[in-house]
């Protein structure tokens, strides 16, 4: 991630790379330049304006949470592709696309034992895949795949709440969600279904920090 403070205004500039291309969006990678901007570099405000390649994102600090406002990107229902299956090595009940795919699962178990084929998920046509389920303790899981991106798991991705909140949020009729990523180091996220929009909180603490010196 890269950002700095923007030349017009009093918003930050803000990008996004994996190993392997530039990214469109990137919640976790929005989250953590936001935690250093309040709580490192003396931000006294309570929202943070970011100037991005998805448009004008903002950040809200609210006590310790940090909320993410980022566009919807509901999943439009399709066939599950040969690869999909092959790939999660299991068959979803359901299956979405919109920039990833969508693929829904009956049980949390179903999707905590998933033994991804990343050779098999680099064919699909899309950037990520989201398997999804409802949760034990939380409104619904997941865990995110894009090996094609550099990335074969995921740990925390707000991205892919832009397409997994309008899904459960009219599957479950409310619009406030309690959600966990279950990947090895997982994530929890409180989220919001604002129409067009979402809503993802989450916390950022500072685990390490230096200085870099170029010459």
């Amino acid at each position: 991630v890269h950002f700095q403070r923007g030349q017009r205004d009093s918003s930050f500039d803000l990008r996004w790379f994996t190993p392997e291309l530039e990214m469109d969006l990137c919640g976790h990678a929005t989250l953590a330049p936001a935690h250093v901007i309040f709580r490192h570099l003396g931000y006294r405000d309570s929202v943070i304006r970011f100037q991005t390649r998805s448009g004008i994102l903002t950040v809200t600090r609210e006590e310790e949470q940090l909320t993410l406002d980022f566009p919807a990107r509901p999943a439009v229902l399709c066939d599950t592709p040969h690869d999909l299956s092959v790939g999660l090595g299991a068959k979803p009940v359901l299956t979405g696309k919109a920039r990833d795919y969508l693929a829904v699962f009956e049980t949390e178990e179903e999707v905590r034992h998933l033994q991804p084929d990343m050779v098999a998920l680099t064919r699909l046509d899309c950037l990520g895949i989201i398997a999804t389920a409802p949760g034990k303790d939380c409104d619904f899981v997941s865990r995110f795949f894009a090996p094609g991106a550099g990335v074969p798991e995921d740990p925390v991705t707000g991205s892919a709440h832009c397409t997994l909140i309008p899904y459960w949020a009219e599957r479950l009729g409310r619009p406030k969600l309690h959600a966990r990523q279950i990947s090895l180091r997982g994530g929890e996220l409180f989220c919001e279904h604002r129409g067009d929009r979402v809503g993802i909180g989450g916390h950022a603490v500072t685990y390490s920090s230096g200085f870099l010196h170029v010459s």
